[in-house]
This record gives C-alpha cells, structure tokens and sequence, in this order.
C-alpha cells in the first residue's frame, strides 16, 4: 500500500480519507457506526435502495403472468437477478455512485414512491422505512395489487475490515408472495450474497458480491446463486452461477454470465423462452426509475421523508460542498442521538409507523430455510401493516 491515497481522493480530502482508513484498520467492531468523509458519500440514504428491488417493474409484473410453476420459479429468478446492478455497482450514475458509500437512514426515515401502470403491467407501490438506526435496518413493502404480487423484507449490514477490503454481511431476508387467480398463494424466500469492497486505498471503492444466495420456492423449486469476483469461473468480475433444481425436473437449469450486464441458459430441460443458450437477464437497456411521492419540494409526507431530510447535505455533496454537507450530515446526527437520550429518559420507544418487529415467522424461515439444509436466515422479521399512506392511489 503506497503512503498516500490515490487521485481519486480530493487533495483538501486526502488527510480525513487517510485518517478514516487507520481507522477502520484498528476499528474491532461493526463499521456501520463509523463515519465517513463527506466527499465518499452519495447524496443518496440506504433508505432509498429498496426501489433497486423494481428498477425493470415488467419484470416484477411478469412472474405473475408466467403460467406454470416452473416458469414462474425462473421469472423469480430473472427478475432477482435483473436487481443486483441497481443494488450494488450504480446506485446513482451522475454521481459515479459505484464509487460512493450511500449516507446512513436515520430511524423512522421514510422513502415512498410508485411505478405507474404501462402497457398492462398495473401500478407497483414502495414503502419504505429505517426500522433501526444502530444496528442499521431497513423494511420495506413493494406490491402490485393488479397482479396479486407482494414483497416484504428487510435488510441490514454487518461490516468488519479484512485484508484490506470491507466484508459486509447482509443481515435479513425478502419474501415475495404470489396471489394465483384460483387462489392459492407461491412464496418465495430470498436470502442474500455478502458483500466485498475494495478500492478503499484510492477513495473508489466498489462492490464484488461473494458466496452463495438463495430462493427457496414453497413449490419445491430452489435456485442456488454462486457469486464470483474476478480470477473466477470467466475471470471476470461480477460473475455468476445459478441452479434451479427441484424433483419435478428432469435435470436442473444451469444459468451463468454476468449479473450487471447479461446471462445466458446454459443447460436445462426448458424450450422457448428458457431453452439451452438463450439470454436469460439483460440488464443493458435502459432502467425505470421509482417516481417518488414526497421529496425535498414537499412537506406533506412530513420531515422524516428521505429526500426532504437530507436535502441540504445532499446539496453540498453535489455541489462539492463538503464543508457545509458534513455541518448539516452533523446537526442530523446530533438532533437523533438527543432525541435517543430523550426517549431513554422518558422510558419510551420510538414508534415505528408501517411496520412491526415479530420474532422468528416460522412458517416461512424454518420451512423454507430447511429446504436448502441451512439454519432460518434470520430470526426476526418486520411485518407490514397495510397502511398505505393518502397518496397512494388505489387501482
């Protein structure tokens, strides 16, 4: 490691940037209470990432429209896939994001927003709150009521520093739930990769997803996602595998290539659409972004909506304002720890406005979790209470 940072690194940054990396080298616990240096930050909240989940909402909309149980376990698959560019490698591209740690929500931030209804596809909805500050976690409900396709989740990060890389381990999981026209009801338990960042040195980190993740069917069908950095598999970075296995099949679909760009069926008893070397993601066409509802412009959605919050410091990360967007990043951090301190005195709990922590949903984790021989992925969830706030429109 050389004795300064790289150019990446504003020259008036290089002494904080410096300063920040002896930091994280001596830090021994979770690196999510640490920090940062404004000028490494996006002008974006980790509460906004939960729309990356509905970048392409046909994809979304189109597991319900697949008409068997195996072509809507790889639609699940597609479209799942089809999110991880957003999430993790362009988070916000005018800012060259894949090279910006998001800010930290504050607890009871909220996020809203909505895909409108295009050629049939019907209108998607977010709702999105930080449940936790420390540790950080974020709930979040996206549903499609035209096409009875709904998902929960929550997601939260555990982060050490090892080897010169930042390891985050991605704490929760998602359930999509499908409503079939004769009733009946599909769940879906999607757990996670972890994550590895490096670039750190030169104030550019970027995001290699590493392990193994899964979607565990309530129909029987499991795909396994292998994820690879660079010197693996094609030795290049970003690479996946994928296997969808179940006992209705034949023999498992092989799905393999890059999950930022394209991939392609590499083996499989399917025809059509999923038939031996066609494409199976593409995500080089042009995304949809989430419209929100609320924002900086408006006060009905109260002061706690993401983009209203964190107007001023969002300002000054855009305008290299570092100065002015760590003096507002400050007062936002101080009024929440008084208002922690207030509750502690008081013996009072912050109440959370659209979700409810339950312990362990053993319908869902310990079935489905016991389909991979894995222990439940988590053993706490948030459960939605179906409150959609006035703005969103009904269909």
């Amino acid at each position: 490691m050389s004795e300064t940072p790289g150019d990446a690194v504003p020259a008036a940054q290089r002494g904080s940037w410096t300063s920040f990396l002896k930091s994280i080298a001596s830090f021994s616990g979770d690196l999510s209470s640490m920090t940062a240096p404004p000028f490494i930050l996006s002008p974006v909240s980790l509460t906004e990432f939960p729309a990356y989940w509905c970048e392409r909402p046909e994809l979304f909309s189109a597991i319900a429209d697949a008409a068997t149980e195996e072509d809507r376990a790889l639609a699940v698959l597609s479209w799942f896939i089809s999110t991880l560019k957003g999430q993790y490698t362009s988070r916000n591209e005018s800012m060259g994001s894949e090279k910006k740690c998001a800010l930290n929500p504050v607890l009871g931030e909220l996020h809203y927003g909505i895909w409108p209804n295009k050629n049939g596809r019907g209108q998607t909805d977010l709702i999105v709150e930080q449940v936790s500050h420390h540790p950080p976690v974020t709930a979040y409900c996206i549903e499609n009521r035209s096409k009875g396709l709904k998902l929960t989740g929550h997601n939260g990060q555990k982060t050490s520093f090892s080897g010169g890389s930042i390891i985050v381990k991605q704490i929760g999981h998602a359930l999509l739930t499908v409503a079939l026209p004769g009733g009946n009801k599909e769940e879906y338990l999607i757990t996670f990769p972890r994550l590895r960042i490096d670039g750190l040195w030169y104030g550019s980190p970027y995001i290699e997803l590493v392990d193994t993740s899964y979607i565990v069917g309530s129909t029987g069908y499991t795909s396994t996602v292998e994820y690879k950095g660079k010197g693996y598999f094609s030795g290049k970075s970003h690479t996946f595998k994928a296997t969808v296995a179940s006992s209705k099949l034949s023999s498992p679909y092989m799905i393999d290539g890059l999950w930022h760009t394209i991939s392609h069926v590499s083996s499989g008893p399917g025809k059509g659409k999923y038939k031996k070397g066609s494409t199976f993601h593409d995500v080089t066409t042009a995304k949809e972004e989430v419209s929100v509802i609320g924002g900086e412009t408006s006060g009905e959605m109260g002061e706690f909506e993401s983009r209203k919050l964190w107007s001023e410091v969002a300002k000054g990360i855009r305008s290299g304002d570092f100065d002015g967007a760590s003096k507002e990043k400050s007062r936002i951090e101080n009024d929440q720890r008084q208002r922690r301190r207030d509750e502690a005195a008081a013996g009072s709990k912050w109440p959370l406005k659209h979700f409810q922590w339950v312990r362990a949903t053993p319908t869902v984790n310990a079935r489905l979790g016991k389909a991979i021989n894995i222990a439940p992925p988590t053993e706490e969830a948030y459960a939605f209470l179906d409150n959609w706030p006035e703005p969103f429109g009904k269909e």
